[in-house]
């Protein structure tokens, strides 16, 4: 097995350095190289081809927000977590539109960066935390320029489908999901894998967006904060 490969992207060197001497010491995982800000982190994910660009979302010159977008327009095969100050941070919900596959608090525990990494990298999204659904709740519908790029409704999913997603929406597991709905969980996957495929979408945060989006779901009614 190839270990999981990432690219380090932080304004502070210092941060960068933590981040690094956590993630050398994992076996699984390694550390392609860094950069100081979003062109950078452009320039390097393009040049290195990492698995996982961990990525601040404040910088200057280019924030992580545009940096995280360029790449999925891109077409990038790397996939982005993204770093924050604060838990309550409405670039957040930007930067998952525009294709992060999750984020992280800066200060919380070293086997949150780790476990979220594998999770990435396994081609899954971070949106278990609390702070994740409080993030959803809080500042879903604040980006209005993104709304035209997902469709207005979800005639293509099944009632069972829509069960499903409203049920990402919560926060839910897939494990979760399946005990919610009385059904099993590999029938889950399969419901999300349809979901995902029908609109196109990257991963499980993307598909939390589209419900808030199209009105499955709305702020304060996820039923899980």
């Amino acid at each position: 097995m190839q270990p999981i490969s990432v690219l380090l992207v932080d304004d502070q060197p210092m941060i960068r350095t933590g981040f690094r001497l956590i993630l050398e010491a994992e076996p699984d995982i390694t550390v392609l190289g860094e950069a100081s800000d979003g062109h950078g982190a452009v320039e390097e994910a393009r040049r290195l081809s990492p698995d996982i660009v961990l990525m601040d979302i404040r910088m200057p010159h280019m924030d992580g927000v545009e940096a995280t977008r360029l790449l999925s327009e891109s077409g990038s095969p790397s996939r982005v977590i993204v770093l924050t100050t604060f838990d309550l941070d409405a670039h957040v919900v930007d930067a998952l539109r525009a294709g992060a596959s999750g984020f992280l608090v800066k200060d919380g525990p070293a086997d949150s960066l780790v476990s979220a990494i594998r999770t990435v990298a396994a081609g899954d999204a971070v949106l278990a935390p609390r702070v994740t659904r409080r993030l959803l709740t809080r500042f879903a519908a604040m980006s209005p320029e993104a709304e035209s790029a997902v469709p207005a409704r979800l005639d293509a999913l099944t009632s069972r489908e829509l069960d499903v997603l409203r049920a990402l929406s919560r926060g839910l597991s897939n494990a979760e999901i399946a005990q919610a709905l009385g059904i099993g969980d590999t029938t889950v996957k399969t419901h999300v894998a349809h979901i995902l495929a029908k609109y196109g979408l990257r991963d499980r945060i993307q598909a939390v967006i589209l419900a808030y989006d199209c009105g499955l779901v709305t702020p304060g009614t996820t039923g899980r904060a």
